[in-house]
């Protein structure tokens, strides 16, 4: 950490009032044009978001101020290119790097839409893209859509991760948590990493060898989880020390968008279109995913015969381990991952994989929040789905590339899948507002 982040820090230390302004300002900055291209910003956030963590700021609050920063750095940015359109390469600073609004430029005129989306998780296009999109004349209702939802990702991931650093120092955890996250932290860390740099090299095997690390930390998941106790003894602490009646609502939503009733009509909905619109592998690769992952965690459910957490109030009677939430989630959201990112150079490959593990991540968080799971039971959900999601890809693949999608399918399952978990979104936000008002 540089002198100026220690002094930065060290004053907000003292003077906890600022906190909150400082996150609107530290996330404008780092979304803003040319000036997000040369701040660390990530680094300041994610030592301003540990500060808020350690009991300045809840979760909630410093979510939605990073948000705001964040969108208020979209729209300056994209002010600038509605204004100067290609004056804009005379400012300082592009005049001497012209290679940042070139690049961002090509992304953007190739990709459309999805370059707003995908482009906010990449570090040298974040802060360009919404100033090309302005100097484009993309409509500012499209643009602002876009960057609502782009926003609110990028501010879950990158002050979520600080924010739980700072609480987790600040709470009396169990004896022995740090050592176990650390084990689970390097299994994790030793797959992604796995996924990287095969994606990036090339390698022929590149789904075997994932499906392969996948299966054996889930292995050693169901072999060493009851020497995990104080790991998800301290998470679950952790999570219900900070939950609140909007959090709440939230998480219900989540939760119920992966009960597997939903999980079965979008599946069956989904994979109906794919074949009414003759994509057979997609339609075959999809359907049957999603089954063997969903019969997968039925028979390690209760094979297992975990015992929920007693933390719910009206407590379930079916096992824990592994998450049937989770597994569905991330085997759905990461599928239609694959299938965006077919086709397509490896980073834009990977930044499909992070948008799909959001939504997931959602579903499967929603349950450690609510009590329904232990920490170990949806990361062993997620690493089933995994499995089963690579294993699959692979024996598609093993006589001739699974081709991308034509623009035609997607038109079919998005706007049913959005349709389909909208209905049930509104449905169950109305029930929960009613019940909390009452």
């Amino acid at each position: 950490m540089g002198p100026w982040l220690d002094s930065i820090t060290g004053w907000l230390t003292a003077n906890p009032q600022w906190l909150g302004l400082a996150i609107v300002i530290v996330a404008c900055l780092e979304c803003l044009a040319i000036v997000g291209s040369i701040v660390p910003g990530t680094v300041t956030l994610f030592a301003i978001a540990v500060l808020a963590g350690s009991g300045a700021l809840p979760l909630g609050e410093t979510l939605l101020l990073g948000f705001i920063g964040g969108l208020l750095g979209d729209m300056i940015s994209y002010t600038l290119g509605r204004r100067f359109h290609q004056n804009i390469r005379r400012l300082p600073g592009l005049r001497s790097h012209p290679q940042w609004i070139g690049g961002a430029e090509s992304y953007f005129q190739r990709y459309g839409i999805a370059s707003l989306l995908v482009g906010r998780f990449i570090g040298p296009l974040r802060p360009m893209l919404p100033m090309i999109a302005g100097m484009c004349d993309m409509p500012f209702p499209r643009f602002i859509g876009v960057s609502l939802i782009a926003g609110a990702g990028w501010s879950v991931v990158y002050l979520l991760p600080g924010w739980a650093t700072g609480a987790a120092i600040r709470l009396p955890l169990p004896e022995g948590f740090w050592s176990q996250a650390a084990v689970v932290a390097l299994g994790l860390v030793a797959l992604i990493g796995l996924c990287i740099h095969c994606s990036v090299k090339r390698h022929p095997r590149t789904t075997l060898l994932i499906s392969g690390l996948s299966l054996a930390l889930l292995v050693s998941l169901f072999i060493g989880y009851p020497y995990l106790k104080a790991f998800d003894q301290g998470l679950m602490a952790l999570v219900q020390e900070h939950r609140d009646q909007a959090l709440d609502v939230a998480a219900v939503i989540a939760t119920r968008l992966g009960d597997f009733r939903i999980q079965f009509i979008v599946a069956g909905t989904l994979t109906t279109l794919l074949f009414l619109a003759r994509q057979w592998r997609h339609g075959l690769f999809f359907g049957a995913t999603l089954a063997v992952t969903a019969l997968g965690n039925t028979a390690a459910k209760y094979f297992f015969a975990r015992i929920r957490p007693e933390v719910l109030a009206e407590p379930i009677t079916s096992f824990s381990m592994p998450s049937g939430h989770s597994s569905g989630s991330f085997a759905f959201f990461l599928m239609l991952a694959i299938l965006a990112g077919r086709e397509q150079p490896p980073r834009m490959r990977m930044t499909w994989l992070l948008l799909g593990c959001l939504p997931a991540l959602a579903v499967a968080s929603s349950r450690v929040y609510l009590g329904a799971h232990w920490p170990t039971d949806v990361l062993a959900g997620a690493l089933l789905a995994i499995t089963v999601l690579a294993a699959s890809l692979s024996l598609s693949e093993r006589f001739m590339p699974l081709p991308a999608m034509p623009p035609r399918a997607w038109w079919l399952i998005l706007p049913a899948a959005v349709a389909i978990y909208g209905f049930y979104a509104m449905w169950h936000l109305q029930h929960a507002i009613g019940r909390y008002a009452y």
